[in-house]
């Protein structure tokens, strides 16, 4: 199957290579070189995937992936990263990158992440409403946003992924080895406390007090679980 991705990166050599290989898999592919010529795609059309590297002339990388999940929470990001900008790849994973490689990478590496990537996207989701209510809290998963007490709240990818994973596992507990694989892809440098701040997050959003929950339930030595109010 065939997909657009949006390459951008800043080396021409590494560019036209990294343009001919995704090429040579069946994929269109629209490269830019600097974060100007990469909003200016962004903002223009939608695309299957978006292969992205951090530093580059113009917008950096990490401010194009902030703007893009301002307003789209669903295309797949590959952040490229220099070998040591650990805080980089942190950072990006935080503002909803999906995954991320480290130059100098191998083509065979790359090639790889993105299948795996774009098999994900091509997978139809398990059957789950995307649109349902905890409380006062009326939620929309494809939408990104809960409205509650009059007043509506962005979720952010990662904030949806763990609520579309506790929905499908509903009153089962969901361990945080679980939600690391299956939000966060697996990737290193996140670890147990990144889960815990984002069900923070999510608490405050959803709860009417966070610190009493009745929804979002810890399982103390596992992970947390979701308690949906019975039909009326």
């Amino acid at each position: 199957m065939s997909f657009r991705v949006l390459l951008v990166e800043d080396d021409r050599t590494l560019r036209i290579g990294l343009t001919d290989a995704l090429a040579s898999e069946g994929h269109t592919v629209v490269a830019a070189a600097d974060g100007h010529e990469a909003r200016a795609q962004l903002r223009e059309q939608r695309y299957d995937l978006v292969v992205l590297d951090v530093m580059l002339p113009g917008p950096s990388g990490l401010e194009l992936l902030r703007e893009l999940r301002a307003r789209d929470g669903d295309t797949p990001v590959l952040l490229l990263t220099a070998r040591g900008e650990e805080g980089d790849k942190v950072l990006g994973l935080e503002l909803g990158a999906d995954d991320y490689v480290t130059k100098p990478f191998s083509l065979r590496e790359l090639l790889a992440r993105v299948k795996a990537m774009l098999r994900r996207r091509e997978r139809p989701e398990a059957a789950l409403v995307e649109q349902f209510s905890l409380g006062e809290a009326r939620i929309d998963l494809a939408a990104f946003t809960i409205v509650r007490g009059g007043s509506s709240l962005t979720l952010s990818p990662k904030e949806a992924g763990m609520l579309r994973l506790l929905r499908q596992r509903s009153g089962r507990a969901v361990a945080r080895a679980e939600f690391l694989r299956e939000v966060w892809g697996g990737v290193p440098f996140v670890g147990d406390r990144t889960i815990d701040t984002h069900m923070l997050n999510l608490r405050q959003k959803v709860e009417d007090d966070h610190k009493h929950p009745r929804f979002l339930l810890t399982v103390h030595g596992v992970g947390y679980r979701l308690v949906e109010p019975l039909a009326p």
